[in-house]
């Protein structure tokens, strides 16, 4: 669930990572504020469109399952794991 979370979260910094580095290269300094400043809403609805996208794309393409899901049960003293039917 971290890696989910995790993943999504870079997947939002990406286009400010991607704004910094723009700055870098052009020779603006990435740290200076006024640079930031008419960019900050852009940028954010520009991460949260990119979560979005990510978001439909992966419940779009992701594996499916058909059977049902066997919970882990304990079988002659052994627990056997979870798992799809």
């Amino acid at each position: 669930m971290i890696r989910r979370v995790l993943e999504e979260f870079l997947i939002f910094l990406s286009p400010f990572l991607v704004f910094a580095l723009f700055l870098a290269i052009t020779g603006r300094k990435p740290y200076d504020r006024a640079h930031w400043t008419g960019q900050a809403f852009r940028l954010t609805l520009a991460g949260l469109g990119l979560v979005i996208l990510s978001l439909v794309a992966i419940g779009l393409f992701s594996e499916r399952h058909r059977g049902g899901y066997v919970p882990p049960h304990l079988e002659n003293g052994q627990v056997v794991p979870g798992r799809f039917q």
